[in-house]
């Protein structure tokens, strides 16, 4: 839990904003008090995405999912607005750790993890029994709440009957909890949740990633080719496992034989060391004094003052760029996606001292980046033309696939924090760039001068990943200004940065994909 700032509003529906919960690619997550008393998780899209309509529809989706799915062991709706900005939803509020945070410092005994085995494996009965494909069961999306384990967050849920969406054999999910059949390009369904379901307790079991660390590839590599880590788990623990990941999704057995399996004799929540798990790391506030006395929202919070001195030292800011070294180079348009390329004058500075101080910046987070100097970094098909790779606390992957973008393709870049560095402290902002297709020299391997892509490319908000929730952003639906799929066939490149402003910021990773 996090406290208010100042951009954030202090009431979204009937709803009184009393604390930060996360945040993602779409948007925020905040504790709402309604007017009876009930707590809720409301989340709320970006306002640059509020007139987007691939963003909208993907919202729509996830609000009609958790409306349908009602189940014991998942957060219900409790409101929703999709006729005008701000766009929001509302769940119940859900107290307790993750099981990703529960499980940082030890993994669960075994009578914890057959527990929590029966108790998901019934959470996910009901889903698919209404007719719905999770497609994103994981550590992170699994509540340890005082009545029993809840499974959240239906962001990437669809119906059975669509299951597979992919043009390019790879969809929507997390590193190491994807089926293979997912990975294949085959059909998926009800199994493929299965499959994340027993990667998610061998998590669980083992303190450590079901199918190790690295890139999305070489993790994917072994979902299809190697097998499960449960080294140290309980035989019959184990087993269960190894059965719910059978490559073969029609060996795999269903959750209501999970349950058979299993054989638990008494409620989760009624385990003592269960119990402990979910023990509250801070107070949750019941009501807006509360909060305030706790810290979590600023004194006057909801006043927007006007700041007079905002225009003149963006003025002065204006004249020192112009003191720069300046450099011609052919961009993409930021607008029409039909416009040919033109030629600007683009300023790469690299010294000039970072923007002035406006109020605000800082509690709004880095916001987007912007080219320092021109980006030779390319994806060819196979690789990056990087000279070395970083040891940064970084776990990323992108495909294609068919989706609400004005041409019905969109392409999937995800990342987050990869547990093997450890825990993070503070924010850690990290923000994806999507470049099209480059005109390569053969000779140095890197493009020509004056190609149309040595900028930056198209830039998304930087996102803060230390709280350790895995991101989904889509191109273009994230990226402002970003141009059609179809408009460059070949391969595209995907940059990540860290930032900690729109001028200072550094490479941290590189991937791609590519468009027939």
């Amino acid at each position: 839990m996090e406290p208010l700032r100042s951009q954030d509003p202090a009431v979204i529906g009937e709803f009184t904003l009393l604390a930060r919960l996360g945040a993602g690619g779409m948007g925020r997550v905040y504790l709402g008090r309604s007017p009876g008393g009930t707590l809720v998780a409301v989340k709320v899209i970006r306002e640059d995405l509020a007139d987007e309509a691939g963003a909208l529809a993907r919202f729509g989706r996830e609000v009609a999912t958790v409306r349908t799915v009602r189940s014991a062991y998942t957060a219900d709706l409790v409101g929703a607005s999709l006729d005008a900005p701000p766009y929001w939803l509302a769940t119940e509020f859900v107290p307790g750790p993750t099981l990703l945070r529960a499980v940082r410092d030890a993994p669960l005994a075994p009578e914890l993890c057959t527990g929590l085995f029966a108790a998901l494996a019934e959470a996910l009965a009901a889903v698919h029994e209404q007719g719905v494909v999770h497609r994103d069961v994981k550590p992170h999306n699994v509540i340890l709440s005082p009545a029993g384990p809840r499974l959240i967050d239906f962001g990437i849920a669809r119906a059975v009957e669509q299951t597979r969406l992919t043009r390019t054999g790879q969809a929507p999910g997390t590193p190491g909890y994807t089926a293979p059949e997912v990975l294949t390009g085959t059909e998926a369904g009800p199994a493929a949740d299965v499959f994340a379901l027993g990667a998610t307790l061998a998590a669980a079991a083992t303190g450590r990633p079901p199918y190790g660390d690295g890139e999305w590839a070489i993790v994917s590599y072994r979902v299809v080719h190697g097998e499960i880590d449960v080294d140290g788990v309980h035989p019959g623990i184990a087993a269960l496992i190894r059965d719910c990941v059978a490559r073969d999704p029609g060996r795999r057995p269903t959750p209501r034989e999970i349950i058979r399996r299993c054989g638990v004799r008494c409620a989760l929540a009624e385990v003592p060391a269960y119990r402990a798990l979910t023990a509250p790391a801070e107070p949750v506030p019941a009501d807006l004094a509360t909060a305030a006395a706790a810290g979590l929202v600023p004194p006057g919070h909801g006043a927007r003052p006007r700041r007079r001195h905002v225009v003149p030292i963006l003025a002065a800011a204006l004249a020192v760029a112009a003191i720069a070294t300046t450099a011609t180079l052919t961009l993409l348009p930021d607008g029409d996606a039909g416009e040919e390329p033109r030629d600007l004058d683009v300023t790469f500075d690299d010294t000039a001292p970072p923007p002035p101080d406006i109020g605000g910046a800082e509690e709004e987070g880095p916001g987007r980046i912007v080219a320092t100097n021109p980006v030779r970094d390319t994806w060819d098909g196979a690789g990056c033309n990087l000279e070395d790779e970083e040891d940064v606390p970084l776990l990323h992957d992108v495909y294609v696939e068919e989706g609400d973008g004005a041409d019905g393709m969109g392409a999937a870049v995800n990342f987050g924090h990869n547990p093997a560095f450890g825990s993070l402290d503070g924010p850690y902002w990290v923000a994806a760039a999507v470049k099209p297709p480059h005109d390569i020299d053969p000779a140095s391997g890197t493009p020509f001068e004056g190609s149309p892509n040595l900028s930056l490319g198209y830039a998304s908000e930087a996102v803060d990943i230390a709280s350790g929730e895995y991101v989904q952003l889509t191109y273009p639906d994230d990226f402002p200004g970003a141009i059609p799929l179809t408009n460059d066939p070949g391969p595209w490149t995907v940059l990540f940065y860290r930032v900690e402003s729109p001028r200072d910021y550094v490479r941290i990773g590189c991937t791609g994909f590519t468009v027939d």
